[in-house]
């Protein structure tokens, strides 16, 4: 049992010298949409900013490997669907998705939320929410 324990923490030691989810630069925010009020960009601000934005907020966390792994990769992905620091000039950017994500809980993830509770939007501000993507981004079209 002690050498399976000294081995965990020896490996746990080991990748943290792996370098890939340690860049922890924000881009320069290039442009925003045109919000279709000041409340939708707060409570986007408050929930989805992190992954979906160039000015994520790096947790103390989030350079501990594998956890730093996961985030990077969250906000990577992220950036790539739906990214409002780089609006128009991002060939793929998926804001009319947004409203429906928020509406069938997939956004925020509940692992996130879950180290970062004060992202929780209220029923109230989930519906407010979703009506202010779905006025700023469209609604996407049924096929």
């Amino acid at each position: 049992m002690k050498k399976i324990l000294l081995t965990l923490v020896a490996l746990l030691i080991v990748i943290q010298f792996i370098p890939y989810g340690k860049d922890h630069t924000n881009p320069k925010v290039v442009a925003e949409p045109k919000w279709d009020t000041p409340k939708t960009r707060e409570l986007f601000m408050k929930a989805c900013v992190d992954c979906h934005s160039f000015e994520t907020k790096w947790p103390v966390y989030s350079n501990v490997a594998p956890v730093s792994w996961i985030v990077y990769n969250h906000v990577l992905e992220g950036r790539e669907h739906f990214n409002v620091s780089n609006w128009g000039h991002q060939k793929k950017n998926d804001g009319e998705d947004a409203a429906e994500e928020v509406e069938e809980g997939e956004m925020p993830l509940t692992s996130y939320l879950l180290v970062h509770p004060e992202a929780k939007l209220s029923e109230d501000e989930k519906a407010q929410l979703i009506q202010g993507l779905k006025n700023t981004f469209g609604e996407e079209e049924s096929d």
